[in-house]
């Protein structure tokens, strides 16, 4: 028991001592979250979340019928005023000036888009009120040659948030215009709503830090597994410090069960640190004390413990456990979905994102915590990583060298 312990309290003095393990393990993953935060962290708090768009309305025509352009004109003004004092409005409207002239004004603005200083352009060409009015006499698709005008920018979320908000609000717009002609009728209507389904009234919309956090401290496990255990075993062995070990009583399942009890610590610090930083510096609020997630947090500090000696039996240097390290640790990362929801990709990817325990272990501890949908069905999240347990540990138990070649 006292070599268990010995080793336990070795492995974390080498991983404190060593500066580059300290940033990696212990100040990148709060550097990160603290970076993705302030940059995403207002997505889903109302009053916190702004979007540059601009608004120009063109149309010069309104004759004897309804200014359905003012309407439209009105409405994402009413959006564009902070709801109350301290909050910012939805939208920053930027609009044309009366000296200004329009296509130039438009040109301007498209440049801005492009560059991000814009989240979106709605323009509302001439000719809109008389199309509108056609419309609500003799409806026609085919007469639809003045629609207003969306532009947006594909490659930035934001711009694609901002218009997807947009367009909610024109057919909320849509709806106005019908009650205001008189051909809509509020008790006709179809009624609606929504409501969580598989977890009853306990789940809540979750704000990105909540979404965050589990995500980041799963990173740092997955760091500290993939790069830290090869690292410990492949210096230590072609330093030959290994070898001391076996000239002792020590016997290898000793020091394996006081290695991997070092590394169960070093998680736990981990955890205690990240989880303080979310808490009180960006108010997360998802508890951690619930079985089930103290059950998928110890199930992935023992799956990436195996990771790392999977990496470190296959590996004959050093150098080469880091390279190996390298290769694996981006596309686990990124496809498992532990900052941002996983949407459709290509079926060569999709299947990368089902064999990675990251996604099982994400989707479980989220859904442990009720800031993520479960996973379907519910026994993949423990099956896939305990298949990758075995797995690694059978690889391991079979090609991992305790000493260097003679």
């Amino acid at each position: 028991m006292n070599g268990i312990v010995h080793i336990a309290r070795s492995h974390l003095q080498t991983a404190y001592r060593e500066r580059v393990t300290l940033f990696w393990f212990i100040v990148f993953p709060l550097f990160l979250l603290t970076i993705l935060t302030l940059i995403f962290g207002r997505i889903g708090r109302e009053g916190e979340i702004n979007f540059a768009v601009t608004l120009a309305n063109m149309e010069e025509e309104v004759g004897a019928g309804m200014d359905f352009a003012a309407i439209v004109e009105q409405v994402f003004t009413q959006i564009g005023t902070a709801p109350e004092p301290g909050k910012e409005p939805l939208f920053t409207l930027h609009r044309p000036q009366a000296e200004d002239e329009l296509s130039e004004f438009l040109a301007v603005e498209q440049e801005a888009l492009r560059y991000g200083r814009r989240a979106a352009i709605i323009v509302i060409p001439p000719g809109f009120n008389r199309e509108i009015m056609q419309r609500m006499i003799s409806p026609d698709p085919a007469s639809a040659v003045h629609s207003l005008r969306i532009y947006y920018d594909a490659g930035s979320p934001a711009s694609e948030i901002a218009t997807s908000i947009i367009e909610q609000i024109l057919t909320g717009v849509d709806r106005e215009i019908l009650a205001r002609s008189g051909r809509f009728s509020e008790a006709k209507a179809v009624p609606s709503g929504s409501a969580w389904v598989g977890e009853g009234e306990e789940r809540r919309q979750a704000t990105y830090i909540d979404f965050l956090l589990p995500g980041i401290i799963l990173m740092a496990f997955f760091s500290s597994g993939l790069f830290g255990v090869p690292g410990t075993i492949l210096f230590a062995r072609e330093q030959r410090v290994l070898r001391r070990y076996w000239v002792t009583p020590l016997t290898i399942p000793c020091y394996f069960a006081g290695f991997s009890l070092g590394h169960l610590l070093l998680c736990l610090v981990q955890f205690i640190l990240i989880l303080l930083l979310g808490r009180l510096a960006f108010g997360a609020t998802v508890s951690f004390a619930a079985p089930g997630a103290i059950f998928f947090l110890m199930l992935a500090a023992v799956t990436f413990l195996a990771f790392g000696f999977f990496v470190a039996s296959i590996a004959k240097t050093a150098n080469a456990g880091m390279a190996i390290a390298n290769i694996i640790n981006m596309p686990m990362m990124f496809l498992g979905g532990i900052f941002f929801p996983v949407g459709e990709l290509p079926v060569a990817l999709q299947a990368l994102v089902y064999a990675n325990p990251l996604t099982y272990l994400g989707k479980g501890l989220r859904a442990s915590l009720g800031v993520g949908p479960p996973v379907s069905p519910g026994y993949l999240a423990i099956i896939v990583p305990l298949l990758w347990i075995v797995a690694c540990t059978l690889i391991a138990a079979k090609r991992l060298k305790w000493d260097v070649e003679r």
